[in-house]
């Protein structure tokens, strides 16, 4: 599976390459800085530059706005790593990811797995493609403490000690507040955030008496936005993300352990079968991905070996800025959302009917399985 590489994205026309060219022309204060010299060291540049002067002081303009960026750009990175080098040897890492069976996940591990870098699997749905041989499977319920534990001590004991977690695995039940059971609740907050809580407590100490590894949160930009018939959705998806901010800074402060890198992947609509039915009408600014695409942004994210936030489709980084706009602004853009949830179908994994509440309830299988590993059948 190789990465693609073309200047058009798989999505076609949108406002990313676009973002892309500016970022690399109007906003990269290395392009007007050579206007600017030639203006200063040259007679024809001199010449122009007080014809034109309008344009010149716009270009300067570009020029401190480019230097700006660059210079933030600069001190974000410094700072996320805390201004601390770490050497990745990816022929002895370990990467373990959530959900990796398919959908995003499994592009992923995939693509990790063609660069020969071990690749631990856990999920409760059977592999849905033919793996290598450095790809690890384990059927496992993250939303039970326990079995996460019994997993990861056979992990352990089979592969090694991860060295990179990708907090992968979600679900969304797609209903109304009033529709939602308490199962459709607590199964959404179970597995998209209580379950990195679990995860860490297994895996994070090993990294830290070590001093390296990283922990990948996949959130998305629902995590600023909230949209009708997601609330339970979006209200997890940003408990995921205040997860990796406080995970973060307790890194540091908490654990002395400044190479642990951590990563949080923002991404938009993506057209896996866990949203099918979903109605973007902004393709262009907010295109829907690719869960290749997808995949793509955090494994390139990933091989940096450096913390930081991936926002993907590049748009959405206004959505950081939304809870500071007007309310009428903000009320507006959830209200027009409602239309995208209208013919929502997306694909279910786990009969949330049939699932138990876990180890709150003492609720497990014979095989030591918990309950809510019965799954949906196929169409």
């Amino acid at each position: 599976m190789p990465m693609h590489n073309g200047w058009i994205p798989r999505e076609g026309i949108t406002s990313d390459p676009v973002g892309r060219f500016i970022k690399k022309t109007a906003l990269n204060p290395f392009f007007p800085l050579l206007f600017i010299l030639a203006a200063r060291h040259t007679k024809k540049g001199s010449d122009l530059s007080i014809l034109h002067h309008t344009a010149y002081t716009r270009i300067q303009t570009l020029f401190y706005l480019g230097l700006v960026r660059w210079l933030s750009g600069y001190f974000d990175t410094g700072l996320l790593n805390n201004w601390s080098k770490d050497v990745y040897d990816w022929e002895k890492e370990i990467v373990l990811i959530t959900g990796g069976a398919g959908g995003i996940g499994g592009y992923v591990v995939r693509l990790l797995a063609e660069r020969s870098i071990k690749v631990v699997v856990m999920d409760v749905i059977p592999m849905t493609f033919d793996a290598p041989n450095n790809v690890f499977y384990y059927k496992c319920d993250i939303t039970s403490p326990s079995l996460i534990a019994t997993t990861a001590t056979q992990i352990r004991k089979d592969v090694g000690k991860p060295t990179i977690i990708i907090n992968n695995a979600g679900v969304v039940r797609g209903k109304d507040i009033l529709d939602a059971t308490e199962k459709d609740v607590r199964f959404t907050f179970d597995v998209n955030t209580l379950a990195h809580y679990w995860m860490a407590k297994e895996f994070v100490p090993s990294m830290v008496r070590r001093n390296h590894g990283m922990i990948v949160t996949v959130a998305s930009l629902a995590a600023y936005v909230t949209a009708p018939n997601m609330t339970d959705y979006a209200a997890s998806k940003a408990a995921s993300l205040s997860f990796h901010e406080g995970l973060t800074a307790e890194l540091k402060t908490r654990y002395s352990a400044p190479k642990v890198r951590t990563v949080v992947v923002n991404q938009g609509y993506t057209k896996t079968p866990l949203f099918q039915g979903f109605n973007n009408d902004n393709s262009f600014l907010v295109p829907s991905l690719e869960p290749e695409t997808v995949a793509e942004a955090i494994v390139n994210q990933v091989l940096t070996g450096r913390s930081g936030q991936v926002i993907i489709p590049g748009f959405g980084s206004v959505f950081t800025f939304f809870r500071g706009m007007p309310h009428w602004f903000q009320l507006r853009t959830r209200n027009n959302l409602a239309k995208g949830m209208k013919d929502w179908q997306g694909r279910q994994v786990i009969d949330v009917e049939k699932w138990k509440v876990g180890e709150r309830e003492g609720e497990e299988k014979d095989n030591g399985e918990s309950a809510s590993t019965v799954l949906v059948p196929e169409e």
